[in-house]
């Protein structure tokens, strides 16, 4: 724990970081609602004109005819996936092994909706049309994550979107889409949210992980689908009262952010080829698809955490603020440009990788 701490002390005194778009303070808050006139009013149980406005202007941007909002992408993703295996009768849905669903929400889909995945391609890289048409077992639905997080971000050709889509409707097989980070894909894609999301029967999209808001996420798709979610969302107790504190600051930062992603994309390629250009590092994918790719050190936890803290004290420039362990001679970082990066001199970059490089040769 001191360890971790050593790194996180010394990220937080610097004056750039690479990452991110800030702290996650009482400011990000602050900052929206000042943009709000004194004639607003907040929703009530899901119905008002602030959440409305919000869901209408989330399901043009997808090309769905509908849009609801949740106050997790968990519950929206559960209930996406209930809907279609109700709809077939049939309690099976596949995706990754290491969607969401599987390895972070302690078997929710499976205790609380009784549903079983059907897990699809290795772990290491993304699913392709192969492993849909091969699968033994019949499903309701598969889920595709664009991008693929735990990988590192990485994407399949949307010419394999294109056959995935059409393959699944065929046999009639549901296909979901876990875009979580669906505006941080499109600047690689060349396309619009809308091009992409007419692959798929639903669309879930967070609001607080590429965009910056509190927290929350949208699932989109036709009426009577979204009509169906808002039951399961009574049910999950996702009505709450009053959401507009969510609404209000997801619908500030999308129009903050939403047209960056593009400046985003280009500044996580530049920064991933400085990286790899470096002595024991390297990033997966080794040309970022998104605004996202994970870092990989070739030393210890231990050992990184001393060489990173001193690439903060001496340069100012914060790396990372936490590391993984992926085994006694690797450790690693998820790395996710916003906002940050274009702040930072691009000489205080380039000097806080070199110093980083320099180090890395050092400890050898």
């Amino acid at each position: 724990m001191g360890e971790t701490n050593q790194i996180t002390e010394t990220y937080g005194r610097t004056v750039y970081q690479l990452a991110g778009h800030g702290k996650r303070n009482f400011a990000v808050l602050m900052e929206a609602f000042q943009a709000v006139d004194d004639s607003f009013e907040g929703d009530r149980y899901g119905t008002g004109k602030v959440i409305e406005d919000f869901q209408d202007k989330m399901a043009k941007l997808t090309g769905k005819e509908a849009a609801v909002f949740f106050p997790s992408g968990t519950m929206a993703q559960q209930i996406a996936l209930r809907i279609w295996c109700d709809e077939k009768r049939l309690k099976k849905v596949a995706y990754h092994p290491l969607s969401h669903l599987e390895i972070h929400e302690q078997d929710g889909l499976k205790e609380l909706h009784g549903i079983h995945p059907v897990l699809l391609a290795d772990k290491d890289r993304v699913i392709e049309l192969e492993d849909i048409t091969g699968m033994e077992e019949e499903v309701a639905c598969v889920l595709l994550e664009l991008p693929q997080r735990e990988i590192g971000g990485q994407l399949p050709s949307f010419e394999t979107l294109v056959k995935i889509s059409e393959y699944c409707r065929d046999k009639g097989i549901r296909l979901h889409l876990d875009g979580a980070r669906l505006l941080e894909i499109l600047p690689y894609y060349e396309k619009t949210a809308a091009e992409v999301c007419v692959l798929f029967d639903s669309v879930y999209i967070s609001v607080y992980k590429g965009i910056g808001g509190i927290t929350g996420a949208v699932l989109a798709g036709t009426e009577e689908f979204m009509a169906e979610s808002k039951v399961w969302k009574r049910r999950h107790g996702g009505d709450l009262f009053s959401l507009y504190p969510y609404i209000v600051t997801a619908d500030y930062y999308y129009e903050q952010r939403a047209g960056k992603m593009g400046e985003y994309y280009e500044a996580a390629k530049e920064l991933a080829e400085l990286f790899n250009a470096g002595e024991g590092v390297s990033t997966v994918p080794e040309t970022p698809v998104s605004n996202m790719f994970h870092l990989y050190f070739s030393k210890s936890k231990e050992q990184m955490i001393a060489i990173l803290a001193e690439v903060h004290e001496e340069t100012g420039v914060g790396v990372v603020h936490y590391l993984n362990e992926v085994d006694d001679q690797t450790s690693s970082y998820e790395m996710t440009l916003g906002d940050l990066y274009s702040a930072i001199p691009k000489e205080r970059v380039t000097q806080a990788i070199q110093l980083l490089n320099e180090k890395m040769q050092r400890a050898k």
